[in-house]
């Protein structure tokens, strides 16, 4: 039982409930998440079992997309609707959609982003959002995150009676993005507080809505002994790295953890997948030093 579940996490539950409970349904603790989501964010989480642990780290280094909303005139102190309402002002002018156009690139390519309070970032040893809870605020050092995309998806909503406006997004970021803290620093550029109303992660991990699964889902298929259907190889996991098959001498070298020269990859990409016969093995990473490829992940499933 090795590969990946492309799970939709419902809302209201948090990506460690998700673990939880495919522990208990598929009967083994080699059960590890690619990132988690905030238990009022629904969408791909992509879960990996037995041997395909090895490569959650892969996995969550992977871009990812989602879609949502953000509401400006309002904001909270969470940065979505979980939290406690901090300031309002009354958008009395709907911004036109060149106006949001134009602040939403502002929020493209490398950009720094301070992480908010309501968070699992470490800081002294505690998580942020402990510090949160006891209203605390502490100092925060910003990071760079990469937004590929950030556009708008449909037309805009203005509510004449609560002096709000909803834009409706997507956005494709690298790891570390927090949306939430996109969607604030959005309505900065507009001048009015703002708030992350919705939010659907739609891909991660090479993995897209499509070909989600649910928790029932995954239920039914050990229930009905189809687990393959819903359990994806590691094969496809990995297909975006280069492949070279092993021919018996080398998966021998292999097997026992040594190099290989640079001809099973003469564009010398940093990372190649290793396959003998049709069953991923390995994945191997180029060393400069030596010049030649060196053990990076090891599978050597039977």
């Amino acid at each position: 039982m090795d590969g990946v579940i492309a799970l939709f996490k419902e809302r209201g539950m948090t990506s460690h409930d998700c673990i939880s409970k495919l522990r208990k349904i598929l009967h083994t603790k080699k059960v590890g998440h690619t990132g988690t989501l905030d238990p009022n964010v629904d969408g791909v989480l992509p879960i990996c079992i037995g041997q395909a642990t090895k490569i959650s780290d892969l996995m969550m280094r992977s871009g990812k997309v989602y879609r949502g909303a953000i509401t400006l005139g309002i904001a909270y102190d969470t940065e979505d609707l979980d939290g406690k309402v901090i300031n309002q002002q009354p958008i009395e002018r709907p911004f036109t959609a060149s106006q949001i156009d134009h602040a939403l690139s502002k929020l493209t390519g490398n950009i720094q982003q301070i992480p908010p309070m309501y968070s699992a970032v470490k800081v002294n040893g505690h998580k942020l959002y402990e510090y949160a809870r006891k209203g605390l605020s502490v100092e925060r050092h910003p990071r760079e995150i990469h937004i590929t995309y950030f556009k708008q998806i449909k037309p805009t909503i203005f509510d004449n009676e609560r002096r709000t406006q909803t834009i409706y997004f997507e956005v494709a970021c690298s790891k570390g993005t927090y949306v939430r803290t996109l969607a604030v620093d959005f309505g900065k550029l507009l001048g009015v507080p703002a708030v992350m109303s919705d939010l659907t992660r739609i891909k991660s991990g090479g993995f897209d809505l499509s070909q989600c699964v649910t928790l029932a889902q995954v239920n039914t298929a050990v229930e009905n002994d189809t687990l393959d259907e819903v359990l994806r190889p590691l094969s496809e996991a990995l297909r975006h790295y280069p492949v070279y098959s092993l021919d018996e001498t080398r998966w021998k070298i292999v097997s026992n953890g040594g190099f290989l020269d640079e001809s099973i990859n003469k564009e010398q990409q940093p990372i190649v997948r290793l396959d003998y016969q049709g069953i991923v093995k390995a994945l191997y990473q180029f060393d400069q030093k030596v010049g030649q490829y060196r053990p990076f992940k090891m599978f050597l499933l039977n």
